[in-house]
């Protein structure tokens, strides 16, 4: 559920029959008119909603930590949202720590996962006092216990365990297979348990498995959680002492109507209950998209409709460096004229595609669309999560202004950069 819908706005009074897609109260048309587009539009509402579904889904499990991924969307406005519901963060860099310290995020509250921790980062984080650290390797194992020993801390700590399992989703997305970078081997795990009560400045008394995004079925999570249970069976039966299980992130969501909807937070809180229930520890989890997914769009603005040789191109002012998941993932994203269309309106056959010069610059193939000509605007639904955080400057495009909508209100958050500002942050050299 998300909170953009069609109603009567302050841009279409006079006509008798349309309607304007709204983000909660905010006309997204008037808005699109006083912060230029290509934009992001956020809203408080259903990111307040999300995070409240998924949180109560485990009110009845104690202790229970909700660490929101900050990959997702690090907009300091939907962090700071999400902080003021009570929300945790898992973070993957030292710009998403300061990012989460930022908006008042406890340090304890925190978890920094990624298979690439720097020795400055985890100092850093030691330093700030968060929850634990997310183990990927035996090599980050041992920097690790270096520089918690050099400062006489103790790092928390839980090992990402491989189970090799399918997630039945996107190859680029998938974390939980042998071939995938992440994570230590399952047959290696409890070695590595061994090796961490060893070393200095280290308290291993956590699992941690995360087996990929977007999944829309419950069974890889079954599959993934028997495997969990019983290595905590296995390592507490050889003495150490388990007491938290991070269960990860990976649930999807709607990216298309004409498509079963992913499980419910409820339907994933029973099966968690099923899977590791009995084992009498803490539980946390990541969830990134199924909380800031569908609490996104992207509006664009068409500049011109081409007719080629053998197909329609509907051109816009967003392109791949805004919404990079078309190209990057083949993602299909649902696409909404702001205006809603009156009764028959005509249909067309559209690739959308944006100004970038490149071929795989789209953000729909094939699609069947409301007849659209230049100066409509469109959204791009389900963009609130990878999709701005993806975004660059490429063909020097600058990036695109992020909005929060709360009611009737509105923040623009992340203005779009001026040419001069983008250019401000290089320098020639001397020599030119």
């Amino acid at each position: 559920m998300h909170h953009f819908a069609y109603r009567r706005g302050a841009s279409n009074r006079s006509v008798g029959y349309a309607s304007v897609l709204h983000a909660e109260e905010v006309d997204l048309a008037t808005l699109a008119d006083k912060v230029g587009t290509p934009f992001y539009c956020y809203s408080t509402a259903t990111l307040e909603r999300h995070y409240a579904v998924f949180a109560d889904a485990f009110a009845d499990m104690p202790g229970t930590l909700v660490c929101y991924s900050v990959k997702a969307n690090s907009n300091l406005g939907v962090l700071a949202t999400l902080a003021r519901q009570g929300s945790g963060m898992d973070i993957v860099s030292e710009g998403e720590l300061r990012r989460a310290r930022e908006v008042g995020v406890a340090p304890e509250n925190i978890v920094f996962s990624g298979v690439g921790k720097t020795q400055a980062e985890m100092a850093l984080a030691l330093d700030a006092g968060i929850f634990a650290f997310n183990v990927e390797s035996e090599p980050e194992l041992h920097a690790l216990s270096e520089v918690a020993a050099a400062r006489g801390a103790t790092a928390r700590i839980a090992f990402r365990v491989n189970p090799d399992v399918d997630a039945k989703t996107h190859h680029k997305i998938a974390t939980g297979k042998a071939e995938n970078k992440f994570g230590v081997p399952f047959a290696e795990a409890q070695a590595l348990y061994r090796l961490a009560h060893e070393l200095p400045g280290i308290e291993a008394s956590g699992v941690h498995m995360h087996i990929g995004s977007q999944i829309t079925e419950l069974d890889p999570f079954r599959n993934a959680f028997a495997l969990l249970n019983e290595l905590v069976r296995t390592l507490r039966a050889a003495g150490f002492a388990i007491d938290f299980v991070n269960l990860g992130g990976g649930l999807g969501v709607p990216y298309r109507s004409d498509q079963p909807a992913p499980p419910l937070p409820a339907d994933y809180a029973r099966l968690v209950h099923e899977a590791v229930g009995d084992l009498g520890v803490r539980l946390l989890f990541e969830p990134g998209r199924m909380i800031a997914g569908n609490a996104g769009i992207l509006i664009s603005r068409v500049l011109y409709v081409k007719r080629g040789a053998s197909k329609t191109f509907t051109i816009v002012d967003a392109a791949m460096n805004d919404l990079m998941r078309p190209t990057l993932y083949e993602a299909y994203h649902e696409i909404l004229p702001v205006a809603e269309p009156a009764p028959g309106t005509p249909v067309a056959i559209t690739d959308v595609v944006g100004p970038v010069c490149e071929t795989g610059d789209y953000l729909a193939l094939a699609r069947a669309l409301p007849e659209l000509h230049a100066g409509d605007l469109i959204s791009v639904m389900t963009a609130g999560a990878y999709g701005a955080a993806l975004a660059s400057e490429y063909n020097s495009r600058p990036l695109a202004p992020e909005v929060l909508v709360n009611g009737s209100q509105y923040c623009v958050t992340r203005a779009r950069p001026t040419y001069d500002d983008m250019l401000a942050v290089e320098r020639l050299p001397d020599w030119l």
